[in-house]
């Protein structure tokens, strides 16, 4: 048996997850998502090394943008196969690559504008990656796989979607592949949540698999506890309130803002902070936020709790659920301080790039992250100490106080990975280690190779696995 395993993404970088699969027999990607690192973007718009038409499904781990965001242009390209994923991750998918679709036309616009003015041209100014009619012509192609179900997905090839514990219908993906009497399994980690993670179930564990994908964002560190997580979000609101400043809070529409509001109740529950405005100011983290209301069934004991008391962290006193952009805009119009949680979590677009235009130059503000930035993002140059950053155009001097939490990331830190390793009982062929910085993936190997004896390896971009 020969099975063929290239990385087109999501090796030795955080974004742009793509695993092309292929066998004598049939052909499918594992996940088909954008790239959010400044420095590679352009390869979203690459055409895609096979006929998008010959393959004959794609499996999707989740909704986020960085597994999902190219399936527009896939479907576009002649794909007319099937989308499997979980129920809740293809209702999410629907509203992210609907926006997505058109932030890509407006981000478009306004450069074709400011390129007119300055009488430059760049790469692609004009031109959207991809169209609303392209993000319409993908939904149809979604079909769900409930956790624990195995299916079918060409001949002689069975997947099967297990709990992530990541963000809400996040899933594991075991592929089963029989040929002439022969059995491979491979195992594709998507991202993997924490464990005690607020919200949702705890990562599923696996005690065998033939060929290993496994995620390393914070494959060299650790993330710290909850409770510290906690404490910290709690001085940082206690601060602008002293100093009469905001809160500005970039976070990614799903999980992650949702996540933010948990912790915002059970402070406001404790009286740690005091009752003050918050703003969800994400359309798309609204509508989120109302599937994760359609999904308890996905939700863990704690959460579950919660609700039986009616103290949701979806609808706490002060919670304001901002949907125009005439409300997004009388934010700034509110005296004293708020709390303003927007997207992106990257600062790579959408409204949070207007609250750091009123807010990032300002002393008194707080800037607060709450999860990974990316090399070559907006958010990590604010995190790494700019003293002034081009925000929609323009400079601006970084005066606000900088604070990031990454306790608050959805994803396991490096003891959560290899608590995660551990669960298996012997060594696979290969542990493939992806998603991840160049030192975070090379730290995980090592410290695999190191303590099991494993052969674990770090791919490249474009790199081609014969696996036997």
């Amino acid at each position: 048996m020969e099975i063929r395993l290239t990385f087109r993404g999501a090796a030795q970088t955080v974004t742009g997850s793509q695993y092309l699969v292929e066998t004598d027999g049939a052909r499918f990607l594992v996940d088909c998502g954008l790239y959010e690192e400044r420095q590679f973007k352009g390869r979203n718009w690459e055409s895609f090394p096979f006929p998008p038409e010959s393959l004959d499904a794609v499996l999707l781990t989740h909704a986020h943008l960085d597994h999902s965001g190219l399936l527009p242009r896939l479907a576009r390209g002649g794909f007319q196969g099937a989308i499997y994923a979980t129920p809740a991750t293809a209702e999410i998918a629907e509203i992210m690559l609907l926006d997505s679709a058109h932030i890509q036309q407006e981000d478009a616009e306004f450069k074709k504008r400011r390129h007119e003015r300055e009488g430059r041209k760049g790469p692609h100014p004009e031109v959207p990656l991809y169209t609303t009619d392209d993000a319409n012509a993908t939904i149809p192609l979604f079909s769900p796989a409930r956790y624990g179900e195995a299916v079918e997905i060409a001949k002689g090839v069975e997947a099967t979607f297990c709990d992530a514990g990541h963000v809400l219908g996040s899933a594991m993906i075991r592929v089963k592949i029989r040929r002439n009497g022969e059995q491979r399994t491979m195992l594709f980690s998507g991202d993997i949540g924490k464990w005690r993670n607020p919200i949702l179930r705890d990562p599923m564990l696996f005690d065998k698999a033939d060929y290993v994908l496994v995620e390393s964002t914070y494959g060299d560190r650790s993330l710290g506890l909850e409770e510290d997580n906690a404490g910290a979000l709690a001085d940082a609101i206690n601060w602008a309130v002293k100093g009469g400043g905001n809160v500005v809070i970039p976070a990614f529409a799903l999980e992650r803002s949702q996540d933010v509001m948990y912790y915002l109740n059970q402070l406001l529950i404790q009286g740690r902070i005091p009752h003050l405005m918050v703003f969800l100011d994400s359309p798309m983290a609204v509508r989120i936020t109302d599937v994760f209301v359609h999904h308890p069934e996905l939700f863990d004991e704690e959460m579950l709790e919660l609700l039986r008391k009616k103290t949701s962290p979806f609808d706490f006193p002060g919670l304001h659920l901002v949907r125009s952009v005439e409300q997004s805009k009388a934010i700034n119009h509110v005296a004293g301080t708020v709390i303003i949680i927007a997207g992106s979590g990257m600062a790579t677009g959408g409204r949070i790039k207007h609250h750091l235009v009123s807010n990032i130059s300002r002393a008194e503000s707080t800037i607060l992250f709450v999860g990974y930035q990316a090399m070559g993002t907006l958010g990590r140059q604010i995190v790494d100490g700019a003293e002034e950053v081009r925000i929609l155009g323009q400079t601006y001097p970084v005066r606000a106080r900088v604070m990031s939490l990454p306790g608050f990331s959805s994803h396991s830190d490096q003891h959560g990975l290899l608590r995660w390793i551990d669960g298996f009982k012997g060594p696979p062929r290969n542990l493939f280690v992806t998603h991840g910085e160049p030192v975070a993936a090379q730290n995980l190997a090592g410290l695999v190779r190191a303590k099991t004896g494993w052969t674990a390896t770090v791919p490249q971009y474009k790199d081609l696995e014969i696996l036997d």
